[in-house]
């Protein structure tokens, strides 16, 4: 027997009959013999429809609080109807608000993060052999407001509550049969990933990648959830996320040993992934591409070059709460002493920074601010790329006989990311997944249309 917390998006339950075979699916797991905890997000464009009705009642900016409020709603809906659906089955089951869950958060409305998970009442309800489901997304702060972890945020539920009970394996269930080397909307020839590192699914979630929150990813490393990203519309094994954990964690709660994996031709039954010291030697170099088209660039030009200059122009950025993804400093060509700092950012947060650094202009006594939108980044992402040369060889080549331009790169030890225009984005991922031969004979299924 396991303890399993499964994870179901909008697509999943997107109406009663997939409630229905959502419920399906629970209880033949819990019917195996294993506890089931269950996180769901709100019901297909829910949270969408919600943020609309906001909208029209106050179309400047509703109040953070109240739009919290409102779009717990939806996974309130989600967990209630699974809980009657589980027991139209016959199986006992009990769903819980992300407070009653014990998800603690801090006071950031509409973006919160977890300070603390304490799933009292989900564990008892476990240990009397009922199924529990928790409402995603949401959780409660110090003061008792309740508070929403942002759009992703019952992928980052599901591995807290997985962290917090010591689950055998965080199961996120989406509408495409795991984690594929490139988005099959752009690339349907794109191979499904079998077994991935924690470190490569990082860098695939930071860097566009949609079937994974970010945050998610983040916590299963902290604390060694393994991840099963499988479709919830089929039976097919899904993709392995391979954490580090530490030696007690081969041991069961009761301190029995865990069981192997099982018969990899029964993917429901398979509750233990199988260990990084298992893979082959020869594993492809590269594991996936990741795109994204959500990104605007800012130029600085003709800033100073001196010390502390970048620091003052990065810090206002950062004043506004913007994220920055990408920096690069080149020393300019039209007057001595002089450099262009250029950064890449969310497009939806351009207005904000480029406010804030022009405020620095006077007292930096830089020349002048640029901005561009609709800009695309592709990252190849996979372990050991600084090691082999030839990569970054054969994707500059790919994407040169593409005729696409690149603006601007950056490098990890496992991730190569280059800027290009938006509208060369999907030419390019395509060219370069077909230059590392990542294309499968079959297409890929994207079963309920959105990927999550």
């Amino acid at each position: 027997m396991a303890l399993l917390v499964q994870k179901f998006g909008g697509s999943s339950v997107a109406d009663v009959d997939a409630i229905r075979r959502v419920a399906q699916r629970v209880v033949a797991t819990h019917n195996r013999g294993n506890d089931v905890a269950v996180v769901v997000s709100a019901m297909g464009d829910t949270t969408d429809e919600l943020l609309d009705l906001a909208q029209q009642v106050s179309p400047q900016e509703p109040p953070e609080r109240e739009l919290d409020m409102l779009l717990t709603a939806g996974e309130r809906i989600s967990m209630a109807l699974l809980a009657m659906a589980i027991q139209e089955l016959g199986v006992p089951a009990r769903s819980f608000t992300g407070q009653q869950a014990g998800m603690h958060t801090d006071r950031s409305f509409g973006r919160a993060r977890l300070l603390d998970v304490t799933p009292g009442r989900v564990a008892d309800t476990l240990r009397a052999g009922s199924v529990a489901i928790v409402a995603g997304f949401q959780g409660v702060s110090e003061d008792e407001d309740v508070t929403t972890l942002g759009r992703g945020g019952s992928d980052t539920t599901a591995v807290a509550l997985a962290a917090a009970l010591d689950a055998d394996v965080c199961e996120i269930y989406t509408d495409v049969d795991g984690l594929y080397t490139a988005d099959p909307r752009i690339v349907p020839t794109a191979s499904r990933i079998t077994r991935i590192t924690i470190e490569e699914t990082l860098e695939m979630a930071a860097h566009g990648a949609k079937i994974l929150h970010l945050r998610a990813v983040e916590y299963a490393r902290r604390f060694a959830v393994p991840l099963h990203v499988r479709s919830s519309f089929s039976d097919k094994e899904g993709t392995w996320i391979l954490v580090a954990r530490p030696l007690t964690a081969a041991l069961r709660r009761d301190g029995s040993l865990r069981p192997e994996g099982t018969d990899p031709h029964q993917p429901e039954q398979t509750t233990v992934p199988p260990t990084s010291g298992e893979e082959p030697m020869e594993d492809p170099i590269i594991s996936g591409i990741a795109h994204d088209k959500s990104l605007g660039k800012i130029t600085a030009v003709g800033v100073p070059d001196r010390p502390g200059a970048a620091a003052l122009v990065v810090g206002a950025v950062a004043s506004v709460g913007v994220s920055i993804d990408m920096i690069v400093q080149n020393v300019s060509t039209s007057a001595a002493g002089m450099t262009d700092i250029s950064l890449t950012l969310p497009e939806a947060d351009g207005t904000a920074a480029v406010a804030a650094i022009r405020e620095l202009q006077h007292d930096l006594g830089f020349a002048d601010v640029i901005y561009t939108s609709h800009i695309g980044k592709l990252s190849l992402v996979g372990a050991g790329l600084r090691s082999n040369p030839q990569v970054a060889h054969r994707m500059f080549g790919a994407l040169a006989e593409a005729a696409v331009n690149i603006e601007m790169i950056s490098t990890s030890e496992i991730r190569i990311s280059v800027i290009t225009d938006q509208r060369d984005l999907e030419d390019a991922v395509r060219a370069v997944h077909t230059a590392f031969q990542l294309d499968a004979e079959d297409e890929a299924v994207v079963y309920g249309g959105t990927g999550r």
